[in-house]
């Protein structure tokens, strides 16, 4: 560990969060966002379904750690709504188990401490036809579908209002996008391409900006690590003077609210 020690943000899921630092992910956006603000953690398992998040809990979030998560952004989803096999085998978790699986999972990460913060990401949607057409020759045809990944968004949504935890309804807020089966997916039709990043990023800073958390966790209302002023810094026009680029962000493509 290197100190100071900043408040840490977990990326906890299956491949969308594995891949999130990946072609402009938004792993990789909320690290930028955050720099010199936070630490962001990637915990994410390609493949995974809820069922396996459930069994790495304790390992990946013990409760008895000296420094608890301030943030844990948690997804799974398009796995478990994978159409199921014949032989009982593979990631498909049917709706009422993913339901308890994600129950388990907030429920521990709520006990992790008063001030470890969550948000779940539902299912996004997929581009149906980009699935079929890249269908890899050593696997089993996948069922995905967008029927299932809306039943298991909706149950995701249920249960974060029962549970008082905050959510990004990623499957209709990627469709309000012009053009999203093609705009916001990786070519497999699954995995997010960089716009479609750009949405999840969007709506997570919404929610962080919006929420009555004491810290705060909005990037904007978090202290920049080592920010005072300096005779170190850039000289000022003026000639006399520096000035402080600590907050600068004018290399973004977009400057986040």
């Amino acid at each position: 560990m290197v100190g100071p020690g900043r408040p840490l943000f977990v990326l906890f899921g299956s491949s969308i969060v594995q891949f999130s630092f990946s072609n402009g992910g938004w792993g990789a956006i909320l690290a930028d966002v955050y720099a010199r603000k936070a630490d962001i953690l990637l915990r994410g398992y390609l493949g995974w379904n809820s069922q396996r998040g459930v069994q790495v809990l304790e390992k990946v979030f013990p409760k008895d750690a000296a420094v608890q998560p301030s943030l844990v952004i948690v997804y799974f989803g398009g796995n478990d709504s994978m159409g199921s096999h014949s032989s009982g085998l593979g990631p498909h978790v049917p709706l009422p188990e993913y339901i308890e699986n994600m129950r388990k999972i907030g429920t521990h990460l709520k006990n992790l401490s008063e001030k470890t913060r969550i948000i779940f990401l539902t299912n996004p949607p997929v581009n149906e036809e980009l699935i079929h057409r890249t269908q890899s020759p050593y696997l089993t045809k996948l069922v995905r579908t967008n029927e299932l990944c809306r039943k298991y968004s909706e149950a995701c949504i249920k249960l974060c209002e029962e549970m008082d935890i905050k959510f990004v309804d990623t499957f209709n807020a990627i469709q309000k996008q012009d053009g999203w089966q093609t705009a916001c997916f990786a070519p497999d039709g699954i995995h997010l391409s960089s716009e479609g990043s750009k949405i999840l990023v969007a709506e997570i800073i919404k929610i962080l900006k919006e929420a009555v958390w004491k810290p705060s966790l909005y990037w904007k209302s978090m202290p920049t690590e080592f920010s005072e002023d300096s005779p170190y810094d850039v000289v000022a026009l003026n000639g006399v003077s520096t000035i402080n680029i600590s907050n600068l962000t004018t290399h973004r493509e977009i400057q986040w609210d």
